[in-house]
């Protein structure tokens, strides 16, 4: 069984997580998806909730758990990291906000304190 943890607060990337398992699992296979939404105080109020429900539309088939914590997001992920123990860590590049560009702070700093394959997905 593979375990891939998605960490969002955007429905960006959680489209671009979609993208990206849809093409490589068989939905006939034994894998467990984990969603955590991070409401982060920084950004609109909305987005996680918005994040968790493109999730289950999106990965119906795979039928994700979901979850969303407050609070600052490399704290939440880590904590997500260590209790659900996944082999895969998905997250974007940044916030998933149109005006980002490059590798944000919260991306740079789970890349150098996971111990697992991270896949950072390409943006749209």
């Amino acid at each position: 069984m593979t375990t891939f943890l998605l960490a969002t607060s955007s429905v960006h990337v959680t489209a671009a997580a979609a993208d990206y398992l849809q093409h490589r699992l068989d939905p006939a296979a034994d894998h467990d998806i984990v969603v955590v939404a991070v409401r982060d105080p920084d950004a609109p109020s909305r987005d996680a909730g918005d994040a968790v429900n493109v999730a289950r539309s999106r990965l119906a088939a795979f039928m994700p758990a979901t979850e969303t914590r407050d609070g600052a997001p490399v704290t939440e992920i880590l904590a997500a990291v260590d209790e659900h123990d996944p082999d895969e860590l998905l997250i974007g590049p940044h916030r998933g906000t149109d005006d980002s560009d490059g590798v944000g702070s919260t991306a740079r700093d789970l890349l150098t304190n996971v111990d697992r394959p991270v896949i950072v997905l390409p943006l749209p």
